[in-house]
């Protein structure tokens, strides 16, 4: 765990240049805006450990999966979203010599990121071998008003002397992926060039055939005066830039202005790649950096009336809160359809951006409170539109007539994960985007979506946890063998309790809404039928037989739902007794060890009750959480977050608050040690899960909200947005009462401790 990160209620700020952070400082400053994503690189030459990160969402490679055999169904490839080109580089020459933070002597070092505003601000006072001093400021974004650019205002003073200072903004190509299998570099160089107006740079991805036009104009101010023509443009391989050498003075500034956009042939045909480039810096050049940053300034303050969360009393909470928001909001804006939200977003390689079963079950929740419909039936859109693969992946499998398997990890819908017992066993994934359309269909009620492309989903899905189960004569049960649960420190085993589960209510949840379909629209059911070839008599019998014959593992010594077949058969020992030199177990153990032993990454058993909390009574909930707990190591990102709603509801408030800290700082103070890697988005959004569900108590009760909160010892009072069906409501709850206002025109009617309570238009409910 570090502890360097100040403490701001809106700011993330870092002050004196440690080395052995940097990389870490990389990824939690990292900037976004749905569209691309940048992280912390300083635009001056770097040569100490660094991962440079450019990203363009939804450019991808198919990167050769690295074993040396296949069996049949297994991935030859990871797709992964790749580095790009660098465009926030700024060379520097003080006098020929290069500045470069790893080889000067670094003072007054702050780095700091505005949450509320949207930008990055960088100070630093740099003495070279030479003795001559500069001070220098960087404030860059990415832009939310125009999500293809970004600006930099990059300012540095002479303190000490007079002399030459060569500036050079470029755009870099040569880039490399840090998790490249084969220390392959992805793309092929194009076209670049130069003219009055700026440079370029059009790249295609090897395989997957992606062009991604990179672009800068820049302007160069000495002193307040504008400065004229460069001095000259220098192009190598995938690298072009523009050099301008000033005689600099002491005390008298020079500010660069640079403005950059990368434009994807997703978006735009090839051929018009580059000339919408250059339209669009012409564009945001003609704006200037001050209108755009007032459009950055005014977009964020949009977004943060809809989704802030206040905390009074605390300000630790209260930044952590903010940063896990703004992080999500940087990652995902909901405006098209093909993008989804990779576990690290734009802030580094690791899982290689792509989709995993995290989107479904953690950030859907945070959608649909704070964002319109749209972003969120935009998610669901993503995986309809991958359905035709869903059914490859289960034919590559062995199970046909229209069995669905959504891949555990991709970006096109194909499988792509690399290790045997993910790909072909951690199968829970099929049942997380079941349970988002079902979840997203309650919280909107947008019933319609169930008839246009739900049910498909959800027939694909059945179909496939019906093939799937295996008849034990033994047990006179069905059974679900050669499993990993979201535990992933089990692999292969039997009757995961959580998968189990999942499955059968599937089957339930699907012919639930074969009979609200063939109801609302008796026509559109037939067709589907017809074109699924799906016998509703034989099938749905099937689905009734495996649901009321299901195998659950359960001991009845301790009373709790075991979480697999012979749990139990592991020595039990507890994560207290367990020496601090242990920890993280996936660092420190071999993988044998840890296999062997009773220690849980995240709990299978408590994802379940917290997704079919109703189901359960409360001693039944809390008999299972007081077992796992104390076996569960939590060293998925996803694992804080769950514990801390179910502590909240248990009423548990001092293990509540420590799994939310845990949760809601955990990048900021690299609670596992691997930050450097990116940040932990998806789980960001289980942070924001953590004060609503958890100390808010939201859940949805028959078409309402339900909020049964309480209030943290160490808080004054806390606050949060949320969205539904067209209202917005702001629910503060303090140590005196619990306001609910309204600040929509739409009526609507919650539940507040059970009790039901009419809060009209622009109004206000205080309780």
């Amino acid at each position: 765990m570090k502890d360097y990160i100040k403490i701001d209620e809106w700011k993330i700020i870092e002050e004196g240049f440690t080395p052995t952070h940097n990389k870490i400082s990389e990824s939690i400053f990292s900037l976004g805006n749905g569209r691309m994503g940048q992280r912390a690189n300083f635009e001056e030459a770097y040569s100490g450990e660094t991962l440079q990160g450019n990203y363009v969402a939804g450019v991808y490679y198919n990167d050769k999966t690295r074993v040396g055999w296949w069996k049949n169904g297994y991935p030859e490839y990871f797709s992964k979203v790749l580095n790009a080109a660098n465009w926030v580089g700024i060379d520097i020459l003080i006098d020929g010599e290069q500045l470069d933070l790893a080889k000067c002597a670094v003072s007054n070092f702050r780095r700091e990121l505005n949450m509320k505003e949207g930008y990055l601000k960088r100070n630093f006072t740099a003495k070279n071998n030479s003795g001559k001093q500069v001070e220098v400021e960087a404030i860059r974004f990415c832009s939310m008003a125009d999500d293809e650019t970004g600006a930099i205002k990059y300012t540095l003073t002479p303190l000490n002397f007079d002399g030459a200072i060569t500036v050079t903004p470029f755009i870099d190509g040569d880039v490399v992926n840090q998790d490249a299998n084969y220390d392959e570099k992805f793309w092929d160089e194009v076209a670049k060039g130069c003219d009055d107006n700026g440079c370029y740079i059009q790249m295609r991805t090897k395989k997957t055939g992606f062009d991604v036009a990179t672009g800068m104009q820049f302007s160069i101010f000495q002193n307040g005066q504008a400065v004229g023509a460069t001095d000259e443009i220098i192009q190598k391989e995938k690298y072009i830039g523009a050099k301008i050498t000033l005689q600099a003075q002491k005390g008298q500034p020079i500010t660069v202005l640079k403005y950059a956009a990368n434009l994807s042939s997703q978006n735009h045909k090839v051929e018009d790649l580059i000339a919408n480039l250059k339209t669009t810096l012409d564009r945001v050049s003609k704006k200037g950096f001050d209108t755009m940053l007032a459009e950055q300034v005014a977009a964020w303050e949009e977004k943060w009336k809809h989704n802030d969360i206040i905390i009074e009393g605390d300000t630790s909470a209260q930044q952590a809160i903010r940063f896990n928001i703004f992080q999500l909001n940087q990652t995902y804006t909901g405006e098209d359809d093909r993008l989804n939200i990779g576990p690290k977003g734009f802030t580094g390689e690791k899982y290689g951006g792509v989709t995993y079963w995290d989107t479904e079950a953690y950030c859907v929740p945070f959608y649909l409170s704070t964002a319109e419909q749209k972003v969120t039936k935009n998610l669901l859109l993503y995986r309809y539109k991958q359905l035709e693969q869903a059914y490859q992946n289960a034919g590559m499998l062995g199970f046909g007539n229209g069995a669905a398997l959504y891949p555990m990890v991709s970006i096109n819908g194909i499988e792509c994960h690399n290790e045997w017992e993910i790909t072909f066993e951690e199968l829970h994934r099929n049942g997380a985007i079941a349970y988002a359309i079902f979840n997203y269909v309650r919280y909107t009620g947008d019933v319609d979506y169930l008839v246009d492309y739900g049910l498909e989903v959800l027939i694909g899905i059945a179909r496939f946890w019906g093939y799937r189960v295996s008849w034990s004569a033994d047990k006179e049960k069905y059974v679900m063998l050669g499993i990993t649960g979201p535990n992933e420190y089990e692999n292969n085993i039997n009757n995961n309790w959580y998968t189990n589960t999942l499955a059968t209510w599937c089957m339930q949840y699907a012919m639930e809404v074969m009979g609200k379909v063939k109801a609302m629209d008796a026509d559109k059911y037939a067709k589907l039928i017809t074109k699924l070839n799906f016998n509703e008599q034989q099938e749905t019998k099937k689905f009734k037989h495996i649901i009321d014959n299901m195998y659950y593992p359960y001991d009845e010594g301790n009373q709790v739902f075991l979480q697999q077949d012979g749990y139990l058969d592991k020595e039990q020992i507890l994560v207290k007794d367990l020496p601090a030199s242990d920890r993280p177990l996936n660092q420190k153990w071999s993988w044998d060890r840890i296999l062997r032993s009773c220690f849980i990454k995240q709990a299978d058993v408590l994802q379940g009750i917290y997704f079919f909390e109703d189901k359960y009574d409360i001693d039944t909930i809390r008999r299972n959480f007081d077992f796992y707990e104390p076996r569960t190591v939590h060293e998925s990102s996803l694992s804080p977050c769950l514990h801390a709603i179910l502590a909240a509801k248990l009423g548990d408030e001092a293990r509540a608050y420590e799994f939310y800290l845990r949760t809601s700082r955990l990048d900021l103070d690299d609670y596992n040690n691997d930050t450097e890697d990116g940040c932990h988005i998806t789980s960001m959004a289980g942070t924001w899960m953590a004060v609503v569900e958890g100390f808010g108590g939201m859940r949805m009760r028959d078409d309402k909200l339900s909020f049964n909160p309480f209030l943290p010892g160490k808080w004054a009072s806390f606050s949060f947005h949320v969205g539904f069906r067209g209202s917005l409501l702001n629910v503060k709850v303090s140590k005196e009462q619990i306001a609910i206002k309204n600040l929509s025109g739409i009526e609507t009617t919650v539940l507040v401790h059970d009790k039901e309570y009419v809060v009209k238009a622009n109004n206000e409910v205080l309780i």
